[in-house]
């Protein structure tokens, strides 16, 4: 009898809960009409919260090695199941269950049984467990991985092994099939902590000849815990580099004096501007109006207008404010829980949080539009509760085509497609319909320090400096300034073979990040301000979201600079999910610097008298 662990899960929604035939394990009830959604919502919670994992072995028991994707090393991201090369399977075909989870699903991940017969702490000597009759399309089938340096990833217990398929000579005539999978697998106690791969046996590929694949099995005795058992996939050296640290010591800096420097530019400022006014204040009319009349307090009567398109805008701040709690959330459970040691963990948490922050967005939203003016609040809630999904849907269905063309294992199944609409319909919707009640009820109120004039005041002419367009386009240097290297390890653990740990740094960039964007639109708004533009509101979350610009643009120079990826499927899932990804961080800055700007607005326009 094997020992198991019950697992519990918080942060692992599952679409299917599979055996290793790919049969439900749980049948649907008998009515389905009216509670199908409930239902399908219920069986993914319970699937993905309470899931049997064998960390604990016996003697002799089943250890499962499941042949994952295979596919082309210098693109990641276009991967294939493993046995669409044609590879044999072993003879064993009995084996215990396989959960998939929404992370995995939306991955790519394709684990099939190997064949192969490995018992814990039971060596196996070399020993043949399939012939290949190779004939010319198979031949050319792995002539061509060669040639694009195929690599495949094998799991055991969860832990990743890489193999290469084959190579070729010097003079790339002659090919190779790597044929003996030698497995060296370390164990702690009653569990596995190491796993290594060694490809032997190269067999030159000739057409109409029998390829023998061989395995065994090595097992060592290993003083890895169990809990450190990934930390040889991870890289010190490249991700607590020197450079890394010197980036966040710079990035601080840079706060510290833009702080300051914003700090003692308003504030000397703002105090002369009060005096001035104050002073105003005491003369009469007569010589008020000789006075000269200009700066931020003349348009008090204008800057609480409602901003243009108000749903659109209220919108992307609800959106803005709940893509920040998710990424604040998703880095601090990233932080205690280790995402990375499980498939697909860490896109299923934020899917997860995603979903169950949704009355955050349909608070700021709803409430913004609502002390705007706003009366069809029902149109902004199912704009803002769809407006992110909507984007990333559709940039998926997209890329998906391409991916079906080309047989990829990233190709998103049809299950997993209704899942999501599941999640949005039965979820996410209802969430934000709460939180917009309670936005409207709670802060949905216009409690302006000022009263808003029925006439709109004419715009003067000012320097070209100081229009809008200029103030956007340069709003989002100095946030980008704080967090271009930090991109550059998120863009290499993403596209290529790293794996991200750091969250503590993330965790900073994002803390400085918000502090940067905030400091940076409090500026353009009191240039524009004194400038006696009142149009603050778009400007200030367009001169934060222009971060996004930068990003997308320095995506660019990565691909052609820092990365080998070439292809149609690769290209395309490259640049459409860093679009999603440029677009989602510019919606969050946009909204982080917004609501900084609406409180400086707020407190230097309540300190000043208005007759």
């Amino acid at each position: 009898m094997s020992v198991r662990r019950l697992h519990i899960r918080l942060f692992r929604p599952v679409i299917l809960c599979r055996t290793s035939n790919g049969q439900d394990k749980s049948k649907p009830p008998s009515v389905f009409s009216g509670t199908i959604g409930n239902y399908f919502i219920l069986h993914v919670l319970i699937c993905g919260w309470i899931m049997l994992q064998p960390d604990l072995y016996t003697d002799k028991e089943e250890v499962v090695l499941w042949m994952n994707t295979v596919g082309p090393y210098h693109n990641r991201q276009e991967t294939y199941k493993y046995f669409s090369l044609p590879f044999c399977v072993g003879t064993k075909k009995t084996i215990s269950h396989y959960h998939e989870t929404l992370g995995e699903a939306l991955q790519g991940v394709e684990l099939e049984f190997s064949g192969l017969d490995i018992k814990f702490k039971d060596e196996v000597m070399q020993t043949t467990y399939c012939e290949i009759e190779l004939d010319k399309a198979k031949r050319d089938a792995f002539v061509y991985a060669i040639k694009n340096h195929y690599w495949y990833q094998m799991y055991i217990d969860d832990l990743p092994i890489w193999g290469i398929v084959g190579e070729a000579d010097e003079n790339g005539e002659d090919h190779y099939l790597w044929t003996y999978k030698k497995l060296e697998i370390g164990f702690n106690g009653n569990r596995i902590v190491d796993v290594n791969l060694t490809s032997e046996g190269k067999v030159k590929l000739v057409p109409n000849t029998r390829i023998a694949m061989s395995y065994s099995v090595k097992w060592k005795k290993s003083d890895v815990k169990f809990e450190d058992r990934f930390d040889k996939y991870l890289d010190p050296s490249f991700f607590q580099h020197r450079i890394h640290w010197f980036s966040i010591f710079n990035s601080f800096m840079m706060v510290i004096f833009l702080v300051g420097l914003v700090s003692m530019i308003l504030m000397r400022t703002l105090r002369k501007d009060y005096a001035r006014y104050s002073k105003e204040e005491e003369m009469d009319d007569m010589d008020r109006d000789l006075g000269d009349e200009y700066g931020w307090k003349q348009v008090h009567g204008d800057v609480f207008r409602p901003s243009s398109h108000p749903m659109i805008f209220s919108s992307l701040i609800g959106s803005g404010c709940q893509i920040f709690s998710v990424s604040f959330i998703v880095i601090i459970v990233a932080m205690i829980e280790d995402l990375y040691t499980e498939r697909g963990s860490m896109l299923s948490t934020a899917i997860f949080v995603y979903a169950a922050t949704s009355p955050v967005n349909g608070y700021f939203g709803g409430s913004l539009y609502a002390k705007q003016g706003g009366r069809r609040w029902i149109k902004q809630m199912f704009i803002g509760a769809f407006l992110i999904p909507a984007m990333v849907c559709g940039t998926a269905f997209f890329i998906n085509f391409i991916a079906m063309y080309y047989h990829a294992s990233r190709a998103i199944p049809f299950g997993t497609m209704v899942a999501v609409c599941c999640i949005c319909l039965f979820v996410i919707l209802p969430l934000n319909l709460v939180g917009t009640i309670l936005g409207r009820n709670l802060s949905g109120q216009p409690n302006f320090p000022c009263r808003v004039n029925a006439v709109p005041r004419p715009i003067p002419e000012k320097k070209w400096f100081m229009e809008p367009a200029v103030i956007v386009c340069l709003g989002g240097i100095l946030p980008f300034g704080s967090i271009f290297i930090e991109m550059y390890f998120i863009f290499t653990s993403f596209w290529a073979y790293k794996i991200y740990y750091v969250y503590g740094f993330m965790m900073l960039v994002l803390v400085i990040l918000c502090i940067v964007t905030v400091c940076v639109t409090i500026v353009c708004t009191y240039f524009l301000l004194n400038a006696e533009d009142y149009r603050w509101q778009w400007t200030s979350f367009l001169s934060a979201a222009s971060t996004a610009v930068y990003v997308y643009m320095y995506s660019f120079y990565y691909y052609f600079f820092k990365t080998k990826m070439y292809g149609l499927f690769q290209t395309s899932f490259y640049f459409g999910y860093m679009a999603v990804f440029s677009s989602s961080l510019g919606i969050m800055c946009g909204a982080v610097g917004y609501v900084g700007t609406s409180a400086f607005v707020r407190k230097i326009y309540t300190n000043v008298k208005i007759d």
